[in-house]
């Protein structure tokens, strides 16, 4: 039962600590930075004002999309590298990881 109660502790723990962490992702031309924290919602998008031009739609869509999942993709190894560290303190082992 101790054993129960210290994974949740810590389950808990990460769950905070992720939600609290912020993961910076920009466009390969800067004209836009997307914000995501570790639990993979995204806390601001920002765009350059050259990036709104009516001329730039299809290039902005496609540079939200990337810059987006770019920030998705680094939430995720920040997410896996944190839940691997408590699996191993607590002694689970999954493959895989």
């Amino acid at each position: 039962m101790f054993d129960q109660a210290k994974m949740l502790w810590k389950a808990n723990q990460v769950r905070k600590d992720l939600k609290r962490t912020e993961i910076e992702a920009k466009s390969n031309d800067g004209t836009i930075s997307v914000v995501v924290n570790g639990e993979m919602h995204i806390v601001s998008v920002e765009l350059n004002e050259e990036a709104l031009k009516p001329e730039n739609k299809r290039n902005l869509e496609k540079a939200i999309q990337n810059t987006v999942s770019e920030a998705l993709s680094r939430a995720q190894a920040v997410a896996a590298e944190k839940t691997k560290q408590v699996m191993k303190d607590l002694n689970i082992n999954i493959p895989g990881m």
